[in-house]
């Protein structure tokens, strides 16, 4: 008989059917890969869903963000349940999943991530993808589609709107610069050091051939760092441009600094899943996208590789060097 891509579990009262489960986990931006990996997936004909338990209220590891990708008004999926999980993973911790375990072991069709960009992935008819998926090499030929998917809500402000009208009105330049837990202890020694000043200033200077009179939107989880910073920089200049620091939408409103990226005419991303989204969604003809040569310090990428997986992208090293 032909494999139908499912994985079939014979449960006594039950017709159980198991098909390509992704895993998602992390903050939007990386929910947004995870789910870009879905799409991709399933325009191969695949079967496939999204599980979500980690968000749940009953999670047993309980993911500390929300599941922000649900704010998205047209990123349908269909959702793995609790006992597709359990069947495909064996994790259960409650008793009945530990004598599962005792008889029938741990879940088999578990396949982790374990390099940037694997082709293998687009081969598997079944089992559990534990990952993040973010290289855009995965889905870039759907990245259309993900543009039509990831519709924002509508805002709640009518400074947001004002400013999206501008960014089209006159040359925008939108700046993320990311802080809070790039430099704390935990963190620092593996996404730290990477958006150096040279990287923002080589990516400034760089942005002034795409522009005539520039507005400057500076998106950050540090505004007195920005203001230091990078605003600074640009207020130096001669005439001195407008300098907008967007400090209205915080916390759970933080998806609409996502949308005014995806208005600006040039964009420059920190190491971070979130403002390269917000350049990705951009359907501007003229955008133009630049991002940090490394996405952290563990990353050691060929110039080749790099521009082979991340095409339309302007990439900028730590020392300033456009590559």
């Amino acid at each position: 008989m032909e494999d139908s891509g499912l994985v079939h579990f014979d449960v006594p009262g039950m017709d159980v059917q198991l098909m390509i489960v992704i895993h998602m986990i992390g903050g939007l931006g990386n929910q947004m890969y995870q789910y870009a990996m879905y799409l991709k997936l399933k325009s191969l004909g695949k079967k496939v869903c999204i599980d979500v338990t980690d968000y749940m209220p009953y999670a047993w590891e309980a993911e500390p963000r929300s599941l922000d990708i649900l704010r998205f008004t047209d990123a349908d999926f269909e959702r793995c349940t609790r006992l597709q999980r359990f069947l495909v993973k064996h994790d259960d911790p409650s008793f009945a999943g530990k004598v599962w375990r005792k008889l029938f072991g741990r879940g088999k069709h578990i396949y982790e991530e374990h390099q940037d960009y694997d082709p293998a992935v687009f081969e598997l008819e079944k089992g559990y993808l534990d990952g993040f998926w973010n290289c855009e090499k995965y889905f870039y030929d759907i990245i259309p589609l993900l543009q039509e998917k990831f519709t924002f809500p509508k805002t709640i402000d009518i400074i947001t709107p004002f400013h999206v009208n501008r960014m089209h009105e006159y040359d925008s330049i939108g700046i993320h610069i990311r802080r809070t837990d790039y430099v704390d202890d935990e963190h620092r020694w593996r996404y730290g050091g990477i958006c150096t000043d040279q990287y923002y200033w080589n990516a400034i200077q760089y942005a002034q051939k795409f522009v005539k009179n520039p507005i400057y939107y500076v998106f950050t989880d540090d505004l007195d760092y920005a203001n230091s910073k990078i605003s600074m920089v640009v207020r130096g200049m001669f005439p001195p441009p407008e300098v907008i620091l967007c400090d209205w939408n915080e916390k759970g409103n933080s998806i609409y600094d996502m949308l005014m990226m995806s208005h600006c005419k040039v964009m420059i991303c920190a190491n971070s899943t979130f403002s390269m989204w917000g350049a990705r969604l951009s359907k501007r003809e003229d955008k133009v996208m630049i991002r940090p040569f490394r996405h952290d310090n563990v990353q050691d990428f060929s110039v080749e590789y790099m521009k082979d997986a991340w095409k339309d992208w302007v990439l900028i090293k730590e020392d300033g060097t456009i590559v």
